[in-house]
């Protein structure tokens, strides 16, 4: 049996995915909850280092505003988020309207764990992904789906 490019993206996501759901959960089951996050925190403290320094080599990017929207942009939607992005010239606002991180929790009937993981997670990630691309790029998350918003707005701007 021969896999197609898309049928091998869609086996390593779900891998990916999977193992980030277990390890948390076993780590919650031996350990707690409030354990879990932390680890999950520091995780992620580091994830994102991983991700924005393979696509800024693999795009050809430097550390800029304009390189951290097409470097999300390709993260945001490998991973299965759909969002709208306006930008100006300091400025770049993401506006989420699924995030499949929150669909996940929701579908394996932990959506009430969803707004504590979520704030805590998206504000350490992406405040990463700022600084891997400039000093000066702060991030602010405004509203949040798993907070019960129909959105999540994830705000960038370059404080320089």
């Amino acid at each position: 049996m021969r896999l197609t490019n898309k049928e091998i993206s869609e086996y390593l996501h779900r891998c990916y995915t999977a193992a980030d759901g277990l390890w948390f959960v076993k780590i919650e089951e031996r350990y707690g909850f409030d354990s879990a996050l932390d680890a999950d925190r520091e995780v992620w403290k580091i994830m994102p280092k991983i991700q924005s320094h393979f696509l800024k080599t693999k795009l050809g990017l430097d550390r800029c505003l304009d390189a951290l929207l097409e470097c999300l942009s390709v993260k945001l939607k490998l991973d299965g988020f759909e969002f709208k992005i306006e930008k100006s010239d300091k400025r770049i606002k993401i506006t989420i309207d699924s995030c499949p991180w929150h669909n996940i929790m929701a579908n394996s009937n932990r959506a009430t764990l969803s707004e504590k993981i979520g704030s805590s997670i998206c504000n350490t990630e992406y405040s990463v992904w700022a600084k891997e691309f400039r000093e000066h790029i702060k991030f602010k998350l405004e509203d949040q789906i798993c907070k019960g918003s129909s959105s999540c707005v994830f705000i960038f701007e370059n404080e320089d």
